[in-house]
């Protein structure tokens, strides 16, 4: 049975904990807040873009058209670009993403295909390195970055564009989390190489394009739209991932907070009962004694 003074020493041990999380759970209610800002802004841009180039592919001619729309007309290699944060304390954040990305490489590689990884994040390589450690190609870490931008994205874009103009793959997938609530993020893979672009409207079926004219060509305008849109939806990964990061890590620290409580509650009932159980003995020897003079 513990002494009082090991209940004691484990009590202040648990109430500094207590202050670490309870601190940590404000700093990332704060970064949630402009995180979740970011996210929200960038989200009706990657859609618009979306939109452009599905109104653009449907009229171009798919033999002239750029690599990134039409792919290399092979499914042998795959490369999954697992976007994760570079810390933890986070819940299952990092490895829910890490168990999307494994399941489909696993699924990959029983089909007969090749499986490269890019990772963006420390995390995200610590997950994967025991199962698929053979398969990291190249790592990118941001723990130096406070604060995530379109270059950030544009240089990922670069190493992505690097390896596909090389032949190194012939489809790429981008895995990150989507934000939806504090308690509620999303694993979710997006297919960026042959780019993966949604119907056109509905009412631009059946219609005739409107009278527009693009210079050079509309194959170039598409190519350079390809370009940019990678771009844009590795930036908006990015920025879906740091909201998803921060709301995950306030509801785990909300968590901890709350246990290191019942934890000193528990303990606190403890050390008192066992203090009253030392009184007592000691008012028994004391009364003993005096009975036996």
């Amino acid at each position: 049975m513990p002494s009082l003074k090991d209940l004691r020493n484990r009590i202040s041990s648990v109430q500094a904990t207590r202050t670490i999380t309870k601190a940590m759970q404000m700093v990332a209610a704060a970064k949630l807040r402009r995180a979740q800002e970011a996210a929200t802004a960038a989200r009706p841009y990657a859609e618009r873009m979306d939109a452009v180039l599905a109104a653009l592919g449907t009229a171009i001619n798919r033999d002239n058209a750029s690599p990134l729309l039409v792919g290399t007309g092979k499914d042998q290699t795959h490369l999954l670009i697992v976007m994760t944060a570079e810390r933890g304390l986070c819940g299952g954040f990092n490895s829910n993403i890490a168990k999307l990305a494994r399941a489909d490489a696993q699924r990959l590689l029983a089909a007969g295909k090749t499986v490269k990884i890019l990772t963006v994040g420390r995390k995200g390589a610590d997950n994967l390195r025991r199962d698929l450690g053979r398969n990291i190609v190249e790592r990118v870490e941001l723990r130096g970055i406070r604060q995530v931008g379109f270059t950030n994205a544009e240089e990922i874009a670069n190493k992505i564009v690097a390896l596909f103009d090389a032949g190194e793959f012939d489809v790429a997938t981008l895995y990150f989390a989507e934000f939806k609530s504090v308690i509620s993020q999303k694993p979710t893979a997006l297919q960026l190489i042959p780019a993966k672009l949604p119907d056109a409207a509905p009412e631009a079926k059946g219609t005739a394009r409107p009278l527009v004219e693009t210079e050079p060509d509309d194959e170039s305008v598409v190519g350079y739209l390809l370009s940019r849109n990678l771009s844009t939806q590795i930036f908006r990964g990015l920025l879906e991932n740091a909201a998803s990061e921060q709301g995950a890590r306030m509801s785990a620290m909300d968590s901890a907070t709350r246990n290191a409580g019942e934890m000193i509650n528990k303990l606190t009932i403890k050390y008192n009962r066992q203090r009253q159980a030392n009184i007592t003995k000691e008012l028994i020897e004391i009364i003993s004694g005096a009975e036996a003079l």
